[in-house]
Order: structure tokens, then sequence, then C-alpha cells
């Protein structure tokens, strides 16, 4: 197990990919609290949290790391204990243990993995109903509302930054934040278009439906990355929230869109009670995709992320979920599948994320090799 967990020397660590390495990163975890004991370092705030958010990250890693070893280490003591006192009952708890322990050296593992530039970020994630009308709006609120359950359960929050109500049923779109350890590097797996198929609830005929929603994520940038807009690049729109909000938010022109022109990228906010806030706020969002952007062509893997969201139909999908005429969710990039469907859609989604994680960083091993 412990083989497992601590690569040898000889693989290597990529910035953009994530690789963990133990030596390396325990030299670097000296290296930076020597630093955050230096107080001259607090002379410059910026640079100081920084460093105390790769610290922070970086002991998560290694102090799960070795959590791991002192539950292994505990579990083979008790084994030779139930074997020389011929404790069967003993044997049984033993088994369970390490069941567990097996599961969770495979999560930390992927823990490890979620080392790029931003992983350790907060996420924004957009959701957008596309072919099929009602039954695509009606979509788009069950995937809102399963990545809602996933954060949950994973203790993450949710904020819901902007929604727009589907004529009929559902929503046309959506933005939230997911605010948690890792949100963005676990959740920038799941960018793509995601198919369901079903008997739909608005037909009179009971037929067979095919619904698509895209799925956009990017990371919160803190105030410590400097990203330079243009204001004059910028087109500024207000108009009145109608989503939930409460009656001021309705009767007021509160929310706000920003549209950066050069790059087409548009956020969107109406979360807050004044326009004021919801300009802030939106600046905030719109810095955060042209971060997300930059990121992208210095991460040549992630170009096809871009070609998937220019249509959300067929041929584009990255996971199909078919509740008729059999039960199953697979995941198209990595052949991940399940047939517990309500699972899913109740947001066990830790397997189709890890396989995506594990295959992107594979990839990335194999360009920089």
């Amino acid at each position: 197990m412990s083989r497992l967990l601590q690569p040898t020397s000889s693989s290597r660590s990529h910035c953009s990919g994530g690789v963990f390495d133990w030596e390396p990163a325990l030299r670097r975890l000296d290296e930076l609290n020597a630093r955050v004991e230096d107080p001259t370092l607090w002379d410059r705030p910026e640079e100081a949290q920084a460093v105390m958010r790769d610290r922070t990250r970086l002991a998560a890693q290694v102090d799960a790391v070795r959590a791991l070893e002192r539950e292994l280490a505990d579990a083979m003591e008790l084994a030779e204990l139930a074997e020389m006192e011929g404790d069967d009952k003993l044997s049984d708890e033993i088994a369970a243990s390490v069941a567990a322990l097996k599961d969770k050296s495979a999560r930390a593992e992927l823990e490890a993995l979620l080392s790029g530039e931003a992983d350790g970020n907060d996420a924004y994630m957009e959701i957008n109903s596309g072919a099929g009308g009602t039954e695509s709006a009606d979509w788009a609120l069950m995937l809102m509302r399963m990545y809602s359950r996933w954060a949950t359960q994973h203790d993450m929050t949710v904020d819901v930054i902007e929604e727009t109500g589907g004529e009929t049923a559902g929503i046309k779109s959506c933005t939230l934040q997911v605010k948690g350890p890792n949100a963005y590097g676990w959740l920038k797996t799941e960018a793509g278009v995601h198919r369901l198929v079903r008997i739909s609830p608005f037909d009179s005929n009971a037929r067979r439906h095919t619904s698509f929603a895209s799925v956009w994520v990017y990371p919160v940038v803190d105030d410590t990355i400097e990203i330079e807009i243009n204001p004059a690049d910028v087109r500024v729109d207000t108009y009145r929230a109608s989503g939930s909000g409460g009656q001021h938010v309705n009767k007021t022109d509160s929310a706000v869109r920003l549209t950066h022109i050069p790059t087409n990228i548009a956020v969107a906010c109406q979360t807050e009670r004044s326009q004021h806030q919801n300009r802030e706020r939106a600046w905030k969002m719109l810095r955060a995709r042209l971060y997300e952007a930059e990121l992208q062509r210095r991460e040549a893997a992630r170009a096809e992320i871009e070609d998937q969201k220019t249509d959300i139909g067929w041929g584009h999908q990255i996971r199909s979920y078919v509740l008729q005429p059999y039960q199953m969710v697979k995941d198209l990039r990595t052949n991940v599948e399940t047939s517990d469907t309500q699972a899913v859609l109740d947001g066990d989604l830790d397997a189709f994320m890890g396989a995506a994680l594990a295959q992107r960083v594979g990839a990335t091993r194999d360009e920089a090799q």
C-alpha cells in the first residue's frame, strides 16, 4: 500500500497535469514552512497569501498519505493478532477495514493528482439547456440538482449566481459557485455535453425523448491573480432578474450581464439585491472566465472542451444517461458505466470524475515525455 501511495523518484511532476511525487513534495513543504515562518513575508500580503494557499494544499496531501499509512500499519498489527488467536470475527472486521482503506487510498491518489494551477480553487459552473426544448430545460434543472447534491456530499457549498427559468419547466441556464477544497479540480472533468434518454413526462403519448445540456466549469480566481481587462472591450447590459430571489430583484433592473467583445465570453449575475453588487460579482466572474481561457491556451489537451461546447446536440456528448428502455449511465471518454442511474442523478459521480481525471493526467504525462 505504501509503495502505491508514494510514487518512485523516477516519476515526474507537472504543474499543468498534477503528479504527486513524495520526496519532492516533502522538500517543497519544508520550503513553504520556512517561508511562512519568515516574518518579513507578511510585508508582501499577496505573496504571503499565495504561499499559505500552496502550503495548505500540499500539507493536506501529505497528511492524507501519512494517515493512510498509519491506518494500514494498525490493520496489519490487528491481522497478525487475529491470526495468532484464531479470531474469525476480528478477521472479518479487519477485512472490512482494509476494504474501506483501499477506497480511501484510491481517493487520496486521485486527490494527489489535483495539483494543477487552479485545481484547489472554488469553481463556477454554467449549465445550459440545448436541443430538445422543454425536455432539455428540465434536463438542465436535473443536472443542477445532481451537481448540488454531489457538492453537499463532499461538504461543499453551492451558491446560485444566476438562473433563467424555462418557458414551461426546468431552466434555460444557471451559474453556480461551488465552494470547497479542490472544487475546480474535480468539477473541471464534467465540462462538456450531457445527453439524456427517457420517457418524457411532458409527452401525453409517453414517447421516448433525447435531451441535451452543456456544462462549463472555470475556476474562481482570487485577488492575487492579476487579469487585465480593458473596460472598452466589455459591454454591460442590465435587466430584470427572472429567477428566484424575492420581490426586490424582480422589480428592478438589478441583474447584470458582461460580454467581453474580443472573446465573446459573457457572464451574468442576478443573485445580489443591488445592481452594484451584481456588477461587482459579474466582473469577478469575467476575470475568472478569462483566466480559464488562458489556462486552456497553456494546456493543449483541453482544447477539445471548447469544441464540445460549440454544439449542444448529437455527436458532442461526453456522457449519456439512459433511463429508457434500459438503465445505464456511460461516460464516452473513459467507458466507465453503471446501471444505478438514480444514484448518479443523486450525486454519485466520483467514479466518473476519478476516471476522467486519471485519463486527463495520463494524457498530460504522455505529452511531457
